[in-house]
């Protein structure tokens, strides 16, 4: 009996210190995981938004960001930004880079030569996928290009009852598959296999876009210079050409004889159509000056 004790004391001492080990393997694991936040969040505090690397433990965040500076140069700066996304593992999905042209005068410098003057400014819009983990790295990249801030938001979208959700929704579908196929076949279970289908097709479409958009983050980007530049491109004097073949007298003298010619041909087609009416009017001018002319005489002829 005092064997027995002793033995069971024993077992239960080295349960005891198992339990112990792995409790304190748990909770530094814990600790770990919420220094490690802790840390990254202090390190990023000073340069960005600590939602770009918050970590919750048992929660799943959709992060998205949106930029808007000015820059020194726009070409480089697009470079560059493109050049650190893909270093990062990330991909650009738009980039419209234009100059929006603010005036142009053309200056002439000799008879055959000008300048055309533009004066311009350039802009950037940009979307860029990057992996959630570096989302932080990018941002500080981008803020390193930067003459002047007008805006930034980070957004962290708590998804986790929408992915528990989705978990469900699975098992739901799953389930109504199973209570279909042991139906009997005909046209209703036809139908209601072909929904079930469509449904499970869709929930598997959602929670592949959930799931990217846990693993990348979208970044909107826009950039643009702040003043205005200036381009300087030799171009011909078109002037003089314009003022040597403004005018030639041979040509438009001819030209106008052709066209008289032709008008005069449409004026003849032209009457001969309306031959009907110029009859008619004729006919009644004569009629006309007939009767006028008797009643003249009527009016000459002395009464008795």
């Amino acid at each position: 009996m005092k064997t027995t004790s002793i033995r069971l004391s024993i077992a239960m001492a080295i349960l005891l210190g198992i339990y112990s080990c792995k409790k304190g393997e748990a909770t530094a694991t814990e600790l770990a995981d919420y220094s490690a936040t802790d840390s990254a969040s202090v390190i990023s505090s000073d340069s960005i938004s600590s939602v770009a690397t918050m970590k919750v433990k048992d929660k799943q965040f959709i992060k998205t960001a949106d930029v808007n500076m000015e820059v020194k140069d726009i070409y480089d700066a697009t470079v560059s930004i493109e050049k650190s996304v893909q270093e990062l593992g990330g991909f650009v999905t738009h980039s419209n880079l234009k100059s929006n042209v603010i005036s142009e005068d053309t200056y002439n410098t000799s008879n055959v030569e000008a300048i055309l003057v533009k004066k311009y400014q350039s802009e950037n819009t940009m979307q860029v996928r990057i992996p959630t983990a570096r989302l932080g790295e990018l941002l500080n990249l981008i803020n390193d290009k930067k003459l002047f801030l007008n805006s930034r938001s980070i957004d962290a979208e708590d998804v986790t009852s929408s992915i528990k959700y989705a978990e469900l929704e699975g098992k739901r579908i799953k389930k109504t598959g199973e209570n279909i196929s042991q139906l009997k076949t005909n046209k209703d279970k036809v139908k209601l296999d072909d929904e079930n289908m469509s449904e499970n097709n869709q929930q598997q479409l959602a929670n592949m876009d959930v799931t990217d958009n846990l693993k990348y983050s979208t970044v909107d980007i826009y950039i643009k210079e702040p003043k205005v530049r200036i381009a300087e491109i030799a171009i011909t004097n078109t002037k003089i050409i314009d003022d040597k073949y403004k005018f030639n007298v041979i040509y438009s003298a001819k030209s106008a004889f052709v066209e008289g010619y032709y008008l005069t041909q449409k004026i003849v087609v032209g009457l001969i159509v309306i031959w009907p009416i110029l009859l008619i009017g004729a006919a009644v001018l004569f009629f006309y000056k007939k009767r006028k002319s008797a009643k003249n005489k009527e009016k000459s002829i002395p009464e008795l």
